[in-house]
């Protein structure tokens, strides 16, 4: 499939390493777009089509809770699911995420098989 007929990823981490990990793993399906911070991220959005979100919750400046809080009262970005992807593995956390609008709420490590699923799931 060529590129201008792909969906497009953008991810959403502060940490290099798992930006290149999540970008190497989606680059032969997706087009992939990168914001190392909250801000960042909506700035992407706000400018170009994304199709999905994955997001980490632990950032500096703008976390991903509110990055995600921000995206959904937005009615040009309301529409584009957010899969947050975090190390936090408490419940409150997840209830935390999906009240703020995440349809999904994936930990890390990651497990690639279950991110290339949901991913594709969520751009059907």
């Amino acid at each position: 499939m060529n590129s201008a007929n792909r969906k497009t990823v953008l991810i959403v981490d502060d940490t290099p390493d798992n930006i290149t990990l999540l970008s190497n793993l989606l680059k032969d399906k997706y087009n992939t777009k990168v914001a190392t911070s909250g801000a960042t991220a909506l700035q992407i959005v706000a400018t170009s089509k994304v199709d999905l979100i994955l997001l980490d919750i632990m950032m500096p400046d703008v976390d991903g809770i509110e990055t995600c809080r921000r995206l959904k009262a937005d009615p040009v970005s309301a529409a584009i699911p957010v899969v947050f992807l975090t190390a936090k593995s408490q419940q409150e956390d997840e209830a935390l995420a999906r009240s703020v609008g995440a349809v999904d709420f994936l930990r890390k490590p990651l497990n690639p098989d279950l991110l290339f699923a949901r991913v594709a799931a969520y751009l059907k």
